[in-house]
């Protein structure tokens, strides 16, 4: 079966699967083929967050932020992975965050589903690298979008944030999306396994003054 009978099937069984829409899930297939090169990538990009102290979530809130930010990757992952072996050159990238890496005041379980996934990266890198698919996970700091949108107008937060970055200032979209781009190209094809953060250098500073 060709590479674009593959996806077609594939997406015939999501459709089926969430009865005929996706309404939340942000996923990405693109089959590149050609007489020397044939690859398959996916991105795992949807993700949320509820921000509350951790003594007052509930159980919907739980499931809800587990469902959306870990699950959904997972359950895709399992979907896809005869689509990716079949490729000959998958590659898989996750959208994670710093939250996952060092302790972040977002929320205990949002820094849980993202941690999750830096662990689900690793794991996997190595139980399919024998399937010609790697993983890799791109954990970005603060970043202009329409999830922090709201938190970044408090220009005292924002303040709060740029102190914490040697850069000097928040991350703009195409400053992650070019790496995950890198990530699904043949250039990279001996990195697996990895978590490559996208931070302005805020996980690595402990203690150096400007």
């Amino acid at each position: 079966m060709s590479c674009r009978s593959l996806v077609t099937l594939f997406m015939r069984e999501m459709f089926t699967l969430f009865e005929g829409h996706l309404p939340w899930i942000c996923i990405l297939f693109v089959p590149i083929c050609s007489d020397f090169l044939h690859f398959l990538f996916k991105v795992n990009n949807v993700g949320t967050n509820i921000r509350k102290p951790t003594t007052e979530f509930s159980a919907e809130d739980y499931s809800f932020l587990m469902a959306t930010n870990l699950e959904s990757a997972y359950h895709l992952c399992q979907l896809a992975h005869p689509l990716l072996k079949a490729s000959g050159l998958g590659s898989i990238v996750f959208i994670s965050s710093v939250c996952g890496l060092v302790a972040v005041f977002s929320g205990t379980l949002y820094a849980m589903t993202k941690g999750a996934i830096n662990q689900l990266t690793k794991n996997l890198a190595c139980e399919w690298a024998k399937d010609g698919i790697r993983t890799n996970s791109v954990a970005p700091w603060y970043i202009t979008t329409s999830l922090t949108e709201g938190l970044l107008a408090n220009k005292e937060f924002e303040a709060s944030v740029v102190s914490r970055t040697p850069l000097g200032r928040v991350g703009e979209p195409g400053e992650v999306s070019s790496l995950v781009a890198f990530l699904c190209m043949p250039g990279s094809t001996y990195i697996t396994g990895q978590t490559i953060s996208v931070d302005g250098g805020m996980t690595v500073n402990g203690l150096y003054p400007a």
